[in-house]
C-alpha cells in the first residue's frame, strides 16, 4: 500500500470524526483568549490553554498508554500505525491495552531532555507514538532534523549526522508535518521545563520564547507546509482531546505557527478569522449548531463540491494543451510528492541546466454543476519556482457559457523557491446556478520557464434550505437582487434554456446567486 494513501485509509475507521471539520470539534470559546495576541505573548497564551492534560498512566493495560493507542493509532484493518517504520512492518493490535508485538512507546521529544522525571510530559499522548523497538533504539534521544550523512535508519526514518556534524533523526516525507506540529506543541506546552543534555541544547533554548531555536522552528514550519494537516491527524487530535482534555492548536490552526515563530509574528492572531484545518487543505462539511453538535444546522448548509489532494489522486483532471515543451515531453505531470506540476524547462543530455521551451496549456478540473448554490468558494495550495513574476505567465481561469475568465485576487508565491502557499479564499459566487470548469493555465517562453505545482484544492458552496427549481419560485418579483449583467441561467416554462432574457417573451424563470425569479416578458 502506498504511504501517500495511508493517512486517509486509516482515518476511515473513525469516519464520524474524520469527516467533521476541525473547527466543529473545538469547544466553543476554547481559543478565545488568543485573540489580538502575537509572537511571544501569543505563545504564552497558547501555553495557558493547553498546559494541563489529564494524561493516562504510562504503559500497558486498562486506562494506560497502549489503551489510548487503540483509539488514536490504529488502521482500519487493526494494525498499529508506526510513523517511524515502513508500512510493511506495522503489526496487528490484539486487545485494547495490549502491547504491539516487538513495539515500544516512543517519546518523540525524548524524556531525557527534562531529566526523565515521570511528569505530565512523560505520559502526554501528543508526544507518544507506537514504534518498532529497533528504530526506537537507533534514533535514541537525538533531536529531529535533516540527516545528510551516515544514515543508519530503517528506510522510513533516517538516523545520522546533520550539516553541523551532530546526530539527528529525520522522519519520512509522509510524516514530517505531523512530527513538526508535535514538536511545536511540546515546545509550547512544556516551555517552562529546564532542558537538560547536549541533544536538547541542539534545538531548544530555555525560556518561554521562542523555546525552539531559530533553525529548528524554520525547518519545522517548512515541513509543516510541505506536509499539511490530514484527516488522520485531525482524527488523532480529536481522539487525544477526548482522553486528555487538551488539543494541539497547531493542528487546529495550521497557520498558527506563523503567528508564533514565522512571517506573521507582527500581526494579531484571531481564532475566529484564521484559517482552520478544513480550509487549509480542503476539508469541510456542514456547519454545526453549537447547541446540538451532533446534527447539522437546518438552515444554510455548506457542501464540498470538489476536493482533491493531488499527491494521492489525479482528481479526474484532463488537459487542454496547445504546445508541449517538446515532442515526447508532457507539459503537465503529476508527482506523488508534490501534486500536479507544469514546466517548460526540460533537462537534455549532459547539459547542466535545463533547456527553456515555449509551452502553453491548461490543467482542467471536472465540470461543476452549481445549480441551487448561492455561494461558492475556491481554495488551493501551490508553489512556483524559477519565475519571479508568476502571475504574468500563470493564471487560474473559469470556463462558463463558452467564455473564459481569469480569476483575480489569488495569493501568488514569490516564485523563487518550493514553498507552498495558500491561494486565499476565492469567491466564485457570481457563477452560482451555472456549470463551470476551472483551468490552471501555464505559459512559458525560451527566457522564463518556471515550474508550477498544485498540491491540493477544495471548492465549497452553500445551498439555501429553500429549493430553487423551476417549480418553486423563491422570489416571485423582480428586484435589485437580480442583475442581468452578471451570470445567470434562464428557462421557459417547459424547461428549455434561454440564452438571452432580453429577447424572450412570456414567462421566464431566471436563477442567479441561489435565487429564482419569475419574469413576464412582453
Amino acid at each position: 500500500m502506498n504511504l501517500n494513501n495511508i493517512k486517509k485509509i486509516a482515518a476511515c475507521m473513525f469516519a464520524a470524526i474524520a469527516t467533521s471539520t476541525a473547527s466543529a470539534q473545538i469547544p466553543e470559546g476554547y481559543y478565545d483568549s488568543l485573540k489580538g495576541k502575537k509572537g511571544a505573548e501569543l505563545k504564552n497564551a497558547v501555553h495557558d490553554i493547553i498546559k494541563k492534560a489529564e494524561v493516562l498512566d504510562y504503559g500497558s493495560g486498562n486506562g494506560c498508554t497502549w489503551y489510548g493507542f487503540w483509539i488514536t493509532d490504529r488502521t482500519s484493518d487493526g494494525r498499529f500505525i508506526d510513523r517511524y517504520s515502513p508500512e510493511s512492518k506495522w503489526v496487528m493490535s490484539t486487545t485494547q491495552g495490549a502491547v504491539g508485538t516487538g513495539m515500544n512507546i516512543e517519546h518523540s521529544f525524548p524524556k531525557s531532555w527534562w531529566g526523565g522525571a515521570k511528569i505530565q510530559a512523560y505520559m502526554d499522548l501528543y508526544n507518544l507514538m507506537p514504534c518498532e523497538s529497533k528504530i526506537n533504539s537507533t534514533k535514541s534521544n537525538y533531536p529531529m532534523g535533516v540527516v545528510v550523512d551516515g544514515d543508519n535508519g530503517n528506510g522510513c526514518t533516517k538516523v545520522g549526522k546533520g550539516t553541523d556534524g551532530q546526530w539527528y533523526w529525520e522522519p519520512s516525507d509522509e510524516w514530517k508535518g505531523d512530527f513538526a506540529r508535535g514538536y511545536m506543541y511540546m515546545a509550547t506546552t512544556y516551555q517552562n521545563l529546564s532542558w537538560k543534555g547536549t541533544q536538547a541544547a541542539q534545538i531548544l533554548e530555555k525560556g518561554d520564547y521562542p523555546t525552539l531555536k531559530r533553525w529548528a522552528y524554520e525547518l519545522y514550519i517548512k515541513w509543516a507546509k510541505q506536509d499539511p494537516v490530514t484527516p488522520l491527524e485531525v482524527k488523532r487530535n480529536n481522539g487525544v482531546y477526548k482522553i486528555q482534555g487538551n488539543r494541539n492548536p497547531f493542528v487546529d490552526f495550521p497557520n498558527l505557527m506563523e503567528y508564533v515563530w514565522g512571517d506573521s509574528i507582527n500581526y494579531a492572531f484571531d481564532p475566529a478569522k484564521t484559517i482552520t484545518y478544513e480550509k487549509y487543505i480542503g476539508g469541510g462539511g456542514n456547519p454545526v449548531d453549537p447547541d446540538n453538535p451532533d446534527n447539522p444546522n437546518p438552515g444554510v448548509s455548506e457542501e464540498i463540491i470538489y476536493t482533491a489532494n493531488f499527491k494521492a489522486t489525479d482528481g479526474d483532471c484532463t488537459f487542454d494543451v496547445t504546445t508541449d515543451p517538446k515532442d515526447g515531453v508532457n507539459l503537465w505531470n503529476r508527482s506523488k510528492a508534490y501534486g500536479w506540476m507544469a514546466t517548460g524547462a526540460v533537462k537534455e543530455g549532459t547539459n547542466k541546466y535545463p533547456t527553456k521551451f515555449a509551452a502553453d496549456g491548461s490543467l482542467l478540473l471536472p465540470v461543476f454543476d452549481l445549480t441551487d448554490f448561492e455561494s461558492i468558494e475556491l481554495n488551493f495550495n501551490h508553489a512556483v519556482n524559477y519565475d519571479k513574476s508568476p502571475k504574468t505567465r500563470l493564471s487560474v481561469e473559469v470556463r462558463c457559457d463558452g467564455a473564459t475568465t481569469k480569476i483575480d485576487n489569488i495569493n501568488w508565491p514569490a516564485g523563487g523557491d518550493w514553498v507552498f502557499i495558500n491561494s486565499g479564499n476565492i469567491d466564485l459566487s457570481q457563477y452560482a446556478g451555472k456549470k463551470i470548469q476551472l483551468a490552471f493555465h501555464y505559459t512559458s517562453n525560451t527566457s522564463i520557464a518556471g515550474t508550477w505545482e498544485i498540491r491540493d484544492i477544495a471548492v465549497k458552496g452553500k445551498k439555501s434550505s429553500t429549493p430553487t427549481g423551476i417549480g418553486c419560485i423563491s422570489n416571485p418579483s423582480l428586484n435589485s437582487s437580480l442583475d442581468i449583467n452578471k451570470p445567470y441561467t434562464a428557462y421557459d416554462l417547459s424547461g428549455r434554456s434561454i440564452s438571452n432574457i432580453n429577447s424572450a417573451k412570456g414567462v421566464v424563470i431566471v436563477k442567479q446567486n441561489g435565487m429564482t425569479f419569475k419574469l413576464i416578458k412582453k
